[in-house]
């Protein structure tokens, strides 16, 4: 897993949330833009991965898949 891919995962314990908005899961790219792109291009894969659920309006969780690879390593 990559560390991009891992940050975003452990947003959710750092933040200590159980629901996320795309806004506060950009801070782990910072204020780059481009680090931005790839956060948002991470969100959408794990989307489609099974270990993000969109709750609408921008807002994520961890699945429970997700939860485990958080957890891991």
């Amino acid at each position: 897993m990559d560390e991009l891919t891992k940050q975003v995962l452990r947003s959710f314990a750092v933040w200590q949330k159980d629901v996320l908005d795309l806004h506060e899961l950009f801070e782990v790219g910072g204020n780059d833009s481009e680090a931005r792109t790839a956060v948002f291009d991470t969100v959408e894969r794990l989307v489609s991965e099974g270990l993000l659920a969109e709750e609408g309006n921008d807002f994520y969780s961890l699945t429970e898949k997700g939860k485990e690879a958080a957890s891991a390593e």
